[in-house]
């Protein structure tokens, strides 16, 4: 998903949306996360949605098909995916139906973070922490969900948020490493 490919996986970086999808990802983890912890007075999760629907769900979802297109399965099948949640959860998806609707569905989520975590295991520090740190946040929000356990939700949203820092930190080394023609800052 990095444009540090080389040999016969390697791909212009034109055509890589790694930099895009992680900035989207990034940006909306932050957001849900932060909101979900309560530090900002007077404002909850659910002011999130527009930003999850727009950024983490139409701008991920079209990453995610950009990066099928260049040839990426895991880029594609990891943006693609977590732009299906977001736009699901913007939506309302599992929260109409109560709690134990609303944990189920964050459950059902963070099997794809797992896969996704697992499935890039091999890929460098920042793919690991960011999936894991997503597989984790998932967990801990469901659990929270199902027990009414407010302490449990809010450090789910202080580990969304830590996997927020850490996709929005892949981008930007991406993107600065890119344009300056050197790795300026470090990316595994």
């Amino acid at each position: 998903m990095s444009s540090d490919a080389s040999g016969a996986n390697a791909r212009p970086a034109s055509l890589d949306a790694g930099p895009l999808g992680h900035l989207a990802l990034g940006l909306t983890l932050l957001a849900y996360g932060l909101l979900q912890t309560g530090i900002l007075h007077g404002t909850g999760v659910a002011d999130a949605a527009g930003l999850a629907h727009l950024v983490g769900g139409v701008a991920l979802f079209i990453a995610g098909l950009w990066q099928f297109r260049s040839g990426d399965t895991f880029g594609g099948t990891a943006f693609a995916g977590l732009g299906a949640f977001w736009a699901a959860w913007a939506a309302g998806a599992g929260a109409a139906g109560g709690k134990n609707a609303a944990g189920l569905f964050l459950l059902l989520w963070a099997l794809l973070a797992l896969t996704l975590a697992a499935a890039s295991w091999q890929s460098g520090l920042f793919s690991r922490g960011v999936y894991g740190l997503l597989t984790v946040a998932l967990l801990l929000g469901a659990i929270g969900t199902f027990g009414s356990t407010g302490g449990l939700v809010k450090a789910a949203g202080w580990v969304a948020a830590v996997a927020g820092l850490v996709s929005w930190y892949w981008a930007t080394a991406a993107l600065t490493n890119s344009g300056w023609g050197r790795a300026a800052l470090p990316m595994k």
